[in-house]
């Protein structure tokens, strides 16, 4: 594939069609975001991929039915802090 995925990325799920090897119905939904648990460096029987994902839902997917989700970027953030009232004593 033309992106290097690895264990813990996200990625969304843009093919739920049947299997197409088996043609089997797939758990997988359209539009939704999983976790990679594992790549497994084996080509794909379809011959599209040179890798199948474990995302935790069935076994191993075809790396195509996938696209990688950039990362989260870590965004500062400053916080006001009340500071205490000063009294003065008449």
């Amino acid at each position: 594939m033309s992106y290097d995925v690895g264990s813990g990325d996200l990625v969304l799920c843009v093919n739920a069609a049947p299997n197409h090897v088996t043609g089997e119905p797939v758990p997988l939904v359209a539009g939704e975001t999983y976790r990679v648990w594992a790549v497994m460096e084996f080509a794909c029987p379809c011959g599209r991929s040179d890798a199948l994902l474990d995302v935790g839902v069935g076994f191993a997917w075809c790396q195509t039915r996938f696209r990688l989700l950039p990362k989260p970027k870590a965004k500062e953030k400053t916080r006001r802090t009340e500071a205490p009232k000063e009294v003065e004593t008449v």
